[in-house]
């Protein structure tokens, strides 16, 4: 049957309705056209979205859908103020950034003012992927070293350096390369030196510290030691109180520097700080940061901010840098209208509220549910690990992927899985998400490991 005909018929012949079909429509053209390693999410019954606002997704029928998991999308999809910056920026002007232009350098005032005073140069470019990748640059610019250590289980970006130096990645492929050297994930509930250890951060840091001087026994040396700031695909976890000022002392004693991933946690998503490396202190600060994501709120912007002495090796070095559109008018504006947008809304501050409301609500569920191992987080960055055995801690991951599954088909709720056995149910909503969103989806969730018991 022609599209025509069936549009004007609006059933098929069996019965299948005109939305339904063009949605399997669209659906065997992707399978026809685009890569099949680029994933949907709920791949054996994918969700087509055709329009979404604030926390909210809706389908092709107009079914809404309550998004748990947008970070991209910070201050709330379609945001209208976001929106309107970017039409207003484009009808004016919108070129690469070898042009003299205001936003780029309002921008990183912008951004200068929410970080510590020694990171103050920026780099612009276009995705948390690349910004990754020039960090990496000036890491091997500066020390004049290459070998790297990141923690087990992390992901930091799908160029090909960042492949190398991402064992959640490269366990997969070809294996590890000789520069890049793997330090435990500092993990208290699961990991080697668990909550009832006297000191875990001091533990977990000296881990990093026997990794350096291996390193050195093998006559190499260390350019950067490079982690998440809270380590998100490693399983949403929160790095022990003063393991990162401990490992920036050793790393930076081995001649390396230290840094700091944002590109998940930034910009006020632990809601008790801006950037999330400041819960270590006012004393801790990283030599480099990576931010992307939530940047633009959907719009591809991101950038590295580093400090002087590190820029001036890269510049040294005789080669310039260039970005075609990092930094272009029309992403600095829409940056800008992000942050005019937090401080407005106040999203930091909804951040901490409504998050903490959600942990509170999470771990009184935990009394309920043997199945609820942990309950973790900061702000509107919180996971709920599964178990089968509590004394155990074994991985519940079916019952993960059922619950993620549920959730989508009976309450129209987006959530997924992370951590190194996809048991850990992760949420990083859009930062307007409410009171009554958390408690919907604390509901919702009880409903249904309720049910899970007795089947």
């Amino acid at each position: 049957m022609s599209a025509v005909r069936f549009a004007e018929t609006e059933k098929s012949e069996d019965g299948m309705s005109l939305e339904k079909f063009r949605k399997e429509e669209t659906l065997a053209k992707r399978k026809k056209w685009i890569g099949h390693s680029c994933r949907l999410f709920y791949s054996d019954d994918p969700v087509k979205i055709v329009r979404a606002r604030g926390q909210y997704l809706f389908d092709e029928n107009g079914s809404r859908y309550l998004d748990c998991i947008s970070n991209v999308h910070h201050v709330g999809h379609c945001h209208p103020s976001i929106t309107q910056a970017a039409a207003s920026q484009m009808e004016l002007l919108n070129t690469n950034t070898r042009f003299l232009h205001d936003n780029i350098v309002l921008y990183a005032d912008r951004l200068a003012a929410t970080l510590p005073e020694k990171l103050c140069v920026f780099y612009f470019v276009n995705s948390g992927s690349e910004a990754n990748d020039l960090a990496l640059r000036l890491a091997h610019g500066y020390t004049q070293h290459e070998d790297v250590i990141v923690l087990d289980h992390a992901y930091h970006g799908h160029l090909t350096s960042l492949i190398d130096i991402s064992p959640y990645k490269f366990r997969k492929l070809a294996g590890q390369k000789e520069w890049v050297h793997v330090a435990p994930l500092p993990d208290v509930y699961r990991g080697m030196f668990r909550e009832n250890h006297p000191d875990p951060a001091q533990a977990y840091a000296d881990t990093v510290k026997e990794v350096i001087e291996e390193v050195h026994r093998k006559g190499r040396k260390i350019s950067a030691f490079f982690a998440e700031s809270l380590p998100s695909v490693g399983g949403q976890i929160i790095l022990p109180q003063g393991y990162s000022t401990k490992v920036a002392e050793y790393v930076r004693s081995a001649g390396g520097v230290y840094v700091a991933d944002e590109v998940q946690t930034g910009f006020g998503r632990v809601g008790s700080h801006f950037w999330a490396f400041q819960m270590h202190g006012e004393d801790f600060c990283p030599d480099i940061v990576t931010m992307g994501k939530p940047m633009g709120n959907g719009h591809p912007v991101a950038c590295v901010a580093t400090t002087a002495e590190i820029a001036a090796a890269f510049t040294a070095n005789g080669v310039e840098y260039f970005n075609t559109f990092g930094g272009n008018p029309v992403s600095c504006a829409i940056g800008l209208a992000v942050l005019d947008v937090m401080e407005k809304e106040d999203l930091r501050g909804n951040a901490m509220r409504v998050g903490a409301h959600l942990k509170g609500l999470l771990r009184k569920l935990q009394t309920q549910h043997q199945i609820i191992g942990d309950v973790r987080g900061a702000g509107l960055f919180v996971g709920i690990e599964l178990v089968t055995d509590r004394e155990q801690r074994t991985p519940a991951t079916e019952a993960a992927s059922r619950l993620v599954r549920r959730l989508k088909e009976e309450d129209r709720i987006c959530v997924s899985t992370d951590g190194p056995w996809e048991s850990v149910v992760k949420f990083k909503p859009p930062m307007c998400f409410s009171m009554e969103d958390a408690e919907l989806v604390v509901q919702c969730i009880d409903r249904i490991l309720t049910d899970m018991k007795t089947q």
